[in-house]
């Protein structure tokens, strides 16, 4: 009984289960809708073909890991929303969005100059000259997606930090029908449209988001919005708030940047032990995006109650939601992880489902051991994502760039290529080295959390308290 009424207690109280459950769960419906895209995406492009499939997930990587940087940067508006409105500065809200929004065209404009470096960016690669041509085709589209697939975090940050999920879910619910419609069609010329394969994929996505951008402005540029936050008459580029989101969002968005091209890496040389080998990881980590999404989700609401609380004044309130937020990622994790150890074949029949079954035996053997490394390591992923998230949601994004740099060339790149390349330990000693990435990362972050350094950490400027002028500077006897 006592641990019941502990548990009902934790789930009313503020801080507790359902307040950070009322934040998360659009949250998590809206990267679980991510999830599904790529899930879908991949699964049709392995039905397509293995090449179009061992093509996707390093050209797909590579887009995103030069965007992620700008992402990153971008949606840490959503911290400076959050602390904004926690501290009851409702007028700065809108200003901050717009300066990540300037941060997106910037690097929307950045990434598109690399259009013509993609032939020779595969070729040094290396993979197969089949893979190599969709690598390039994919690339290309994507770029020229990437400017408002950064607009478009910046302006789901801005809902984010209120605390208001529910329109993130509904936009990212509709950009998920918008894409897989789009992909039905184009990658294999459904209702009239020509078979495009994955040249038809990265058409899907670069359209869905500039769906997506153009539903936010939509929402965010309402009369009530301005009135309430600024959101139109803040357009202005302010360089003292730019320079404060640049300096406390660039280790965010170089921290997101380090780690997707650390993966990135990854995949580039387990595709140098061939298309099976590149097939299966590709797979397992498709597979892993499904349980991993969600939890991204979970990380967002903790950045913004940490964020608000911390606007607030109250850094005992930030960190009982985030103790609440890990023990419900934490119970997810271990059942996710015991699914994928128990009945593997659950997640690996769909991309089974239409593809060459000769061929496919061996990668389905492969993935099956991956996806048990998947489920040793989303265990450490929980921390990770939540504590991550928490300090970041304070300001304190340097310690969380460094150690993501530190750990992911010391534990995972170096030795993984040494793994691979000299010591002849193939597919299973680099994911030995993926695992203990991970590992080492969630013990870091959840140490940085208990130090408690970030409770005294702030990303917005103190409030200038002025004397009115009527009044005297210090009281006087009568």
């Amino acid at each position: 009984m006592n641990m019941f009424r502990r548990l009902k207690n934790r789930w009313h109280d503020e801080g507790g289960y359902g307040e950070v459950l009322r934040i998360a769960v659009p949250l998590i419906i809206s990267t679980g809708s991510w999830s599904v895209q790529h899930f879908v995406d991949r699964m049709f492009l392995t039905w397509y073909s293995p090449e179009a499939i061992a093509a996707a997930m390093p050209a797909g990587m590579l887009s995103f890991t030069v965007s992620c940087i700008f992402i990153g940067t971008a949606s840490y508006a959503g911290t400076f929303v959050a602390q904004y409105y926690g501290a009851g500065r409702h007028d700065r809200c809108g200003p901050s969005l717009w300066q990540g929004i300037y941060v997106a065209l910037f690097g929307g404009m950045l990434q598109m100059l690399l259009i013509p470096l993609a032939g020779p960016i595969f070729r040094v690669i290396g993979h197969a000259p089949e893979i190599q041509e969709c690598e390039r085709i994919y690339f290309v589209i994507l770029s020229f997606g990437a400017m408002p697939a950064i607009a478009a975090s910046a302006l789901a940050s801005f809902y984010s930090g209120l605390g208001k999920t529910w329109p993130i879910m509904w936009v990212n619910l509709a950009v998920t029908v918008v894409n897989l419609s789009l992909d039905w069609l184009l990658i294999f010329g459904h209702g009239g449209f020509p078979e495009m394969g994955i040249a038809g994929a990265g058409i899907a996505t670069t359209s869905a988001f500039f769906f997506s951008v153009a539903v936010y402005f939509l929402l965010i540029l309402r009369p009530a919005h301005n009135r309430a936050f600024n959101t139109v008459s803040g357009w202005r580029p302010d360089g003292e708030l730019l320079r404060r989101l640049i300096r406390y969002g660039l280790p965010s968005g170089i921290h997101f940047f380090i780690e997707i091209a650390a993966f990135t890496a990854f995949i580039i040389l387990i595709g140098k032990l061939g298309t099976d080998a590149l097939a299966a990881s590709n797979i397992a980590f498709n597979i892993n995006t499904l349980a991993f999404m969600p939890m991204i989700g979970i990380g967002i609401a903790v950045s913004v109650l940490v964020g608000q609380r911390l606007g607030e004044d109250n850094p005992k309130l930030a960190e009982r939601s985030t103790y609440s937020a890990f023990h419900l990622t934490f119970l997810y994790m271990a059942v996710v992880a015991l699914f994928y150890v128990a009945w593997p074949d659950l997640f690996i029949q769909p991309f089974a489902a239409r593809s060459d079954p000769v061929r496919f035996t061996a990668i389905r053997e492969l993935t099956i051991v991956l996806l048990r490394f998947v489920a040793v390591y989303s265990l450490f992923d929980a921390l990770n994502i939540i504590f991550a998230s928490a300090i970041k949601g304070a300001g304190d994004t340097r310690y969380v760039m460094v150690m993501e740099l530190i750990l992911s060339v010391a534990v995972m790149i170096i030795p993984s290529y040494l793994a691979v390349m000299y010591l002849s330990l193939g597919i299973f000693g680099g994911w030995i080295c993926a695992t203990l990435y991970i590992t080492a990362l969630g013990i870091a972050f959840y140490g940085r959390f208990r130090g408690g350094r970030w409770k005294g950490m702030r990303v917005i400027e103190e409030r200038v308290v002025s004397i009115p002028p009527r009044l005297p500077e210090a009281p006087t006897m009568e």
